[in-house]
């Protein structure tokens, strides 16, 4: 599989600007893979394709504020850092992303707040945008989080040519979000509502839960034309016992296994055993899956639609049929459906 067969042409005022006004409104468009047949629906329908006992995983990670603005020293100038990863909690080191990067040095320091309160030193330089700071902060750890969440600003995707408004605080977020650590949104989760959750609860739908950080490495431009030569960034994954349970119990009983999302998805294949069995896991997967792939727990999946050569892309296409996919991607643009981290959603059985 080569990247050039994930091409196709996107016109860009299909790239979503805003999420749907209700969050189950958002348009889903149905893929059958044993028919191969496509329907046209609204999200609330997904109840619909389940039944008692079957089962969606969930990803509960949660977006944290991570994009901030600093100003250098001795220029003023003004410096968006994107907090990337926390290295060591005691001392304060965090991987970030500076821009504009060009005149970012080691041991320049930024500045976060007119009083001086908050600042950081960069110590390391990573990649041509990457840097390493060390924040120094006169008050206790919870203080200092607390003042990064403060100042920070939801990390809304770079395409978004807009300023973040009040609302994309709450939108950029699952509703049934719970461990913080992610800078990106599990997009796909965020379709469902309260009351879509509930109708599926009546419905006697199982719900399992795992974690995993989305990273901003999810989105990074493919730079190969041979995809086994593509290498993720990390993530971490966590899946504690009882989820496991819960998931492989489902399988066992030949339901419907529902994977909601790209992340959700690489988090259980990275776990998955050779028996199928999903087993507790706590650590970091760069685990890049692209067709053929053997899909060893989901049996349906829920995501959004993706940008062209993307890594998620080539997910789905596994998932999906890459030629299945392609011809569903071509239905979703002559009948405007809207893509990307606000856009609509798809659903494969």
């Amino acid at each position: 599989m080569k990247t050039s067969h994930f091409n196709f042409d996107l016109p860009e005022h299909l790239l979503a600007e805003h999420p749907a006004e209700h969050r189950d409104d958002a348009r889903l468009m149905v893929l059958h893979r044993d028919t191969q047949t496509i329907e046209h629906k609204l999200f609330k329908d997904v109840v619909d394709y389940f039944d008692e006992k079957d089962l969606f995983i969930f990803n509960n990670t949660k977006v944290f504020p991570a994009r901030l603005y600093g100003n250098k020293e001795k220029t003023g100038a003004k410096i968006e850092v994107f907090l990337l990863r926390e290295l060591d909690k005691e001392t304060r080191v965090w991987d970030v992303l500076v821009d504009p990067a060009r005149k970012i040095r080691i041991g320049n320091k930024l500045f976060f707040t007119p009083d001086e309160s908050l600042v950081a030193e960069v110590i390391d330089n990573t990649t041509s945008r990457g840097r390493t700071l060390r924040f120094l902060y006169d008050g206790s750890y919870e203080e200092f989080r607390a003042k990064l969440k403060e100042l920070g600003e939801t990390p809304l995707p770079k395409y978004l040519k807009r300023e973040v408004e009040p609302e994309d605080a709450e939108r950029y977020q699952t509703i049934y979000a719970k461990h913080e650590g992610a800078v990106a949104a599990p997009t796909a989760g965020l379709h469902f509502s309260k009351h879509l959750m509930k109708r599926m609860e009546i419905k006697g739908i199982d719900f399992a839960e795992i974690t995993l950080h989305v990273g901003l490495g999810t989105f990074n431009p493919i730079e190969v034309e041979d995809l086994s030569k593509h290498k993720m960034e990390s993530e971490e994954a966590i899946i504690d016992q009882k989820n496991a349970d819960i998931i492989n119990k489902a399988v066992e009983e030949g339901r419907r296994v529902c994977a909601v999302g790209t992340t959700t998805m690489r988090a259980i294949e990275t776990s998955v055993s050779s028996n199928r069995k999903i087993g507790p896991y706590h650590g970091w997967t760069n685990k890049f899956i692209f067709p053929p792939h053997d899909f060893g727990v989901a049996n349906a999946m829920i995501t959004n639609f993706h940008t062209p050569k993307s890594t998620l892309l080539m997910m789905v296409a596994a998932f999906a049929g890459k030629d299945f996919l392609m011809h569903a991607y071509e239905e979703a643009i002559k009948n405007e459906y809207k893509f990307y981290s606000f856009g609509d959603a798809m659903l494969i059985l």
